[in-house]
Formats: C-alpha cells, structure tokens, sequence
C-alpha cells in the first residue's frame, strides 16, 4: 500500500471454522461449516466492521451493503477457497471480487453460472481472480473448475485480464504446491489487481 501497489483497504481475517481441534480436522464438517458461514458474514461480521470503521458503506443495512458491494472483496485459500466460491454462491448481492485459490466447488459451469443467473446479477456484475500452483494437490480439480466455468455456453463466465472484457482470470504458478507462501502470493497478485 505504501508503494502505491495495492489500493488502501481494510483487511478482515476470519475463518469458517470453529475452534475444536477434533472438528478441525473433520472435512465433512468443514464443506458444512462454509456452506452456513455466509450467514454470519452478511449478518455479523460485515455490518460490525462496516459499522466500526469509514468505509463505502453508508449504512449497514442489507440495502446500505448491497449499494457498497463494489468496495468489498472475498479470498481464501484450500479450504478457504471452498468458503469463497461458498460467498460467490450466496453474497453477489455484497461483494464484486472473490479471489479462490487452490480449492474448487465443483466441475459443473453451469451449476457456477445458475448463481449468477438466480442472483440476478449479469457477467459485468464480478470478477474472479482465481489461483493455483502446478504441483499443487488441489490445482487438477480447481483448474478443472475454472475451464467448466469458462466453457458454460451461457457466457456468464469469460476469461479476460480485465473487467472491461470479462469477468475470469486465472493465475496458474508453475511449480506452486499448496502452501501459505503460494497463497500469499496469490493474494498479493490479487489485491494489485482488483480496484486498479
């Protein structure tokens, strides 16, 4: 932010998950857990940080979050990416940018694009920064994704490295295994990006 790269922006670092360490460790429980957290996003976390610090939201009511959405991303990383194809689903309404990396949802595009279409909201509504290293244990189905979304016949998905033409771009690190360093990096590449 200093150097000017990245826009000036307030970062919320919280997780879908709760802190039992036997739960932790229990995936079904987890793809539960960031199905539900949308709730508490929208209901909790977003209005108490929007409602703490000057931010573009007038107010924090839906209508208040909803006129903002252009102001606001959402990015995780494995697990947290499955949380973030989770808010793409459900949060259009409050968010513009979502930034997956290494943790895919599904391979069917068009169960990608029906939440777009269900939303109400149109190609030029988002985009996805999407991420994943080569050697990454997670990068054959996430890319798997990101080639179903892009080849759904609607349109609703289109690669572009930038808003004016589309709504997709994804960041492929040869050699990237899945890490926090290759998420890190990800992210920096992202947040350069988006707001730009």
């Amino acid at each position: 932010m200093a150097d000017g790269k990245i826009q000036p922006m307030i970062v919320v670092c919280p997780t879908y998950n709760n802190e039992s360490e036997e739960d932790s460790a229990d995936y079904s429980l987890a793809l539960q857990l960031t199905e539900n957290y949308h709730n508490e996003l929208v209901n909790d976390l977003i209005p108490a940080v929007e409602g703490t610090y000057s931010t573009y939201a007038e107010e924090t009511s839906p209508e208040g979050l909803r006129a903002s959405r252009d102001h606001r991303a959402f990015c995780g990383f494995s697990m947290g990416s499955v949380a973030t194809w989770r808010t793409f689903e459900y949060c259009l309404d409050y968010f513009r940018y979502f930034m997956p990396s290494s943790g895919s949802l599904t391979n069917d595009g068009e169960v990608m694009a029906s939440m777009v279409q269900d939303s109400g909201h149109d190609w030029n509504d988002f985009f996805i920064f999407a991420a994943s290293g080569t050697d990454d244990f997670a990068y054959s189905s996430f890319k798997n994704q990101i080639e179903a979304m892009a080849d759904e016949s609607s349109g609703t998905f289109r690669y572009a490295d930038n808003e004016g033409e589309g709504n997709l771009y994804f960041l492929e690190q040869d050699g990237g295994t899945h890490n926090g360093e290759y998420a890190m990096e990800y992210f920096y590449n992202g947040l350069c990006w988006i707001w730009k």
